[in-house]
């Protein structure tokens, strides 16, 4: 069987789409042995991109056209076909969103959640009228649909119609580098970052759907707290008025925003943490408390989207956005070390039992499944 996979969102982004589609390349390239082939295709008009290493993979660099041509022809003409540029194969893998034109083989797009359906008031308006035109086009056209948990697929079903038996939900794995930290790593990546501890810690793209403002007002009101808040992740949509919120802050002293942070500091950044809050209003998965988890910091987590589903119990879930709730939670939780050091312990089998090895072989499964 021969796979083409779309990595282009490894190539433009580091987080999100784009660190999923790098980690789930990464684990297909162990299924590829025998008869079996992966192809990785990109754009590369400038011969500039930076291409993520995948043992046993193939990989087929566009040249001939720029992206954004491709992107905008499909968009408006819907041609030329995206398999002119990359080749046959038996199955083609866009795991962001949205098919492309083909005019052969098998096709599976990863619709990654619903939010720009359930929530467009946090998405960035292009973004979102162009999902929500294509998306339908997607869903028929698509020999199946992959999606991170059993959540969207629900909501994939309920808002696009689709037959239950073409949605398959697939969890994220956790990278083997999330696991608990010495004393010395933590003080080497600290260091590094400029962050001393204690320290409240949050990771997220800074966009409206995070809910980082509210995450602020809950620092705000933790004056008894001897430490700071750590903000990590990437500008996004509407990110300006959420860094006047931290600059305008009455502790605005003790708000450290850190965006990215690259991946070998962070299991570090996480196990140094007292705790991880996650204020979203909304995920279709949510990697980053799961990683928490994994590094041995307890977390305190809304209870939104799949973060239920994905979290369990390990996490104390509050399903309401009560500020005064919230401030109690999490007081009550920062100082009272036993029940941090039970919940650490959850977290972390929680956390053992996603793997990107999984995810993998679910995914390689889809693949011989519409092949058949």
């Amino acid at each position: 069987m021969n796979v083409c996979m779309d990595i282009q969102p490894a190539i433009a982004q580091r987080a999100g789409v784009g660190r999923y589609v790098k980690l789930l390349a990464q684990n297909l390239g162990a299924l590829t042995a025998g008869s079996n082939t992966l192809t990785l295709c990109y754009f590369d008009f400038t011969r500039k991109a930076s291409v993520p290493a995948v043992p046993n993979a193939q990989y087929k660099a566009i040249r001939s056209c720029p992206g954004r041509l491709a992107q905008l022809a499909w968009k408006t003409i819907q041609w030329p076909p995206f398999n002119m540029f990359s080749g046959d194969a038996d199955v083609f893998h866009f795991p962001n969103f949205i098919l492309p034109p083909l005019s052969s083989g098998k096709s599976i797009a990863t619709i990654h959640d619903m939010s720009f359906m359930r929530f467009p008031q946090f998405a960035e308006q292009r973004n979102c009228k162009y999902l929500s035109a294509r998306i339908l086009d997607t869903v028929r056209r698509a020999s199946a649909i992959i999606t991170d948990s059993g959540f969207s697929a629900m909501e994939i079903h309920e808002l696009l119609n689709v037959p239950a038996n073409r949605i398959f939900p697939i969890h994220l794995g956790i990278d083997s580098e999330f696991r608990p930290q010495s004393e010395t790593q933590i003080q080497s990546s600290l260091a590094e970052l400029n962050i001393t501890r204690p320290y409240i810690l949050t990771l997220s793209t800074i966009e409206p759907r995070k809910n980082i403002p509210f995450l602020i007002q809950i620092f705000e009101r933790l004056t008894d707290f001897p430490g700071d808040l750590v903000i990590s992740g990437m500008p996004g949509w509407q990110y300006k008025p959420i860094m006047d919120k931290i600059k305008s802050s009455p502790r605005a002293a003790n708000i450290h925003y850190l965006n990215y942070v690259p991946d070998h500091h962070l299991p570090a950044l996480y196990a140094g943490a007292e705790l991880f809050l996650f204020t979203s209003f909304y995920e279709g998965f949510g990697l980053p408390p799961l990683e928490a988890m994994a590094c041995n910091t307890p977390v305190i987590s809304s209870a939104t989207g799949s973060l239920p589903e994905t979290l369990g119990s390990a996490a104390t879930l509050l399903d309401t956005f009560d500020l005064d709730l919230w401030v109690e939670t999490v007081r009550k939780t920062l100082f009272n070390s036993d029940q941090r050091r039970q919940m650490s312990i959850q977290g972390r089998k929680q956390a053992a039992k996603y793997s990107w090895t999984e995810t993998a072989r679910k995914t390689w499964d889809v693949y011989k499944k519409v092949n058949q």
